[in-house]
């Protein structure tokens, strides 16, 4: 069939073949311009689905970028559980496009108990392993802000911020409702629920705000980080742990990276792109680094599970107390960033 669509092309008068090529190109792009993202009918904000799908990964379609702040060519991946996989062509920023994806009835308890294969396997069991991180991680917090007011976006059982208790006056945010229950049994003030406006009018002005490994779930972090910037302190920080979309291991392994996990992963931050939304509510970056972590041994065997394609329950059941031991880990594929609000905050920075 190649030859003799060759063949019948060689017989096209040369100037007959650069008509149907330009036609050809304009019908392309005609394509890509009709080929939004619209957001779906009842989906929730942030959500939203492709219409039209183009021939092709190499058709950039025309987005808006939450770090860039205005619609820039987005380049299509690959797909992966149903999702399409699109990345940023000026910053980097990957995103998910997904519809039917409901934040409220997936982040439940059972995300925390292996209900889900891309959430943790036993994370309350884990609790002495995780404490002990977490108070690492307040260690590195205070090297930025060493006491006032701290608030966690996605506090999950209050690990971390029973830590925090030790040094700042602390308060949390979760969306499930069985882990912020939890966290008031124990005495913690943790609201149920998400950023917005009215959960910050109760939980007051911040000094601290941390995001350990929550951003990446939201479905319009933009807004979120609008509001946490609007809210803090001058001289505040904001401290976020997320995936590094721009590390080696993640543009080796590509579709298979141990964090491209769609639909529960948006969003794959490259520095450059966190920098941009920084920059964007007048925050700039204080500090990046990529550090060791302490994890559960059940979380790398969940993990290794879903990767290997032996099943994540099955091999986080291998070890009956996987849980309660802790592995060093770091493949420099997840970053830890520190964005500070100017004491002398002018409004928005330029991107």
């Amino acid at each position: 069939m190649r030859s003799v669509r060759r063949l019948a092309h060689d017989r096209v008068p040369p100037t007959a073949r650069r008509s149907t090529h330009r036609r050809f190109r304009r019908r392309i792009s005609a394509v890509a311009e009709t080929a939004v993202v619209r957001r779906r009918r009842g989906a929730p904000r942030g959500f939203r689905v492709l219409q039209k799908t183009v021939p092709g990964p190499s058709v950039p379609l025309p987005l808006p970028c939450p770090a860039c702040g205005g619609p820039t060519p987005q380049r299509l991946l690959w797909h992966k559980h149903g999702c399409a996989i699109l990345r940023c062509e000026r910053c980097g920023l990957g995103r998910t496009e997904t519809a039917g994806f409901d934040p409220e009835a997936y982040y439940t308890d059972g995300y925390f108990s292996g209900a889900h294969e891309d959430g943790y396997a036993d994370y309350r069991g884990a609790e002495p392993v995780l404490r002990r991180e977490f108070a690492r991680t307040v260690d590195f917090v205070r090297r930025f802000r060493d006491g006032g007011r701290l608030i966690e976006a996605g506090c999950a059982y209050g690990f971390f911020l029973a830590e925090a208790a030790r040094h700042f006056d602390v308060a949390g945010v979760e969306i499930a409702a069985d882990a912020a229950e939890f966290c008031r049994d124990r005495g913690l003030d943790v609201i149920t629920g998400v950023i917005a406006p009215d959960t910050l009018d109760r939980l007051g002005t911040p000094d601290v705000v941390v995001m350990l490994d929550v951003i990446e779930h939201l479905p319009a972090p933009e807004e979120t980080l609008g509001l946490v910037a609007a809210r803090l302190a001058p001289g505040g920080i904001v401290v976020i742990t997320t995936g590094d979309f721009g590390s080696a291991v993640a543009r080796l392994t590509g579709r298979r990276w141990r964090l491209m996990t769609p639909p529960q992963h948006l969003w794959f931050f490259t520095v450059e792109s966190l920098r941009r939304l920084a920059a964007a509510h007048g925050l700039v970056v204080e500090s990046v680094d990529h550090p060791w972590k302490t994890v559960p041994a059940s979380l790398v065997l969940y993990q290794l599970g879903r990767l290997t394609g032996l099943g994540p329950r099955t091999m986080s059941g291998t070890v009956p107390v996987a849980s309660r031991l802790g592995l060093p880990v770091n493949l420099f594929d997840a970053m830890r960033v520190v964005l500070r609000k100017p004491d002398t905050a002018r409004g928005s920075a330029p991107p």
